[in-house]
């Protein structure tokens, strides 16, 4: 059994790095060009035009950038929300941001994220978390950054989770292990595909 844990880690660690140098030679300007994409595929969704309450991503550098409509849901009326780290359950929780400039603080893993004083959201109250990931495959799966804390975080949640990604990041098959939570859309600036079975 350790040993095919280990394979499994290997292999994990492998399309890890394929991935992340994939990534890596993106220029600044495909970068951007490729979020705008995604968030006009994403406005499109109907899950996303009926959640009132969205747990957005702050992105790394290599990420997608939803930034543009998380603040543009400000003025749709919907409840934005934020992951933010606590160090005491080493997990995300849900935390809504009202203000940009007033709310956002450089936090765990210099990943922006919701001051302190942001309330927290309950899970059951998320109609639509938007994940990020190093990468997915059609059947709904993601490999995260290999720490675990995102799939606390989506274990909890019940409404709608969305996987964010360039085409680039989608491949044939990812390797999953028992706590993975699978996705019910991945969305890439092409495509939404919808999980089924």
């Amino acid at each position: 059994m350790d040993t095919d844990k280990h394979r499994l880690e290997k292999t994990k660690a492998t399309l890890r790095s394929e991935i992340r140098a994939l990534l890596n030679k993106f220029s600044p300007e495909k970068r951007a060009a490729t979020s705008v994409q995604l968030c006009a595929k994403l406005k499109e969704q109907a899950f996303f035009q009926t959640a009132a309450t969205v747990l957005f991503f702050a992105p790394l550098p290599t990420e997608a950038d939803l930034w543009p409509l998380l603040e543009e849901s400000f003025g749709a009326g919907k409840i934005v929300a934020l992951p933010r780290f606590d160090s005491a359950s080493q997990s995300y929780i849900a935390c809504r941001v009202q203000s940009l400039r007033d709310e956002i603080i450089s936090g765990q893993f210099s990943i922006r994220e919701p001051h302190k004083n942001c309330v927290e959201i309950p899970s059951r109250e998320i109609d639509l978390i938007l994940i990020p990931g190093i990468a997915f495959d059609l059947h709904g799966r993601r490999l995260g950054r290999g720490k675990g804390f995102y799939d606390r975080l989506l274990t909890e949640i019940r409404g709608v989770k969305c996987g964010i990604a360039f085409d680039e990041q989608i491949v044939e098959k990812i390797p999953v292990e028992p706590h993975d939570v699978r996705m019910d859309f991945i969305l890439t600036p092409t495509r939404c595909a919808e999980i089924t079975g």
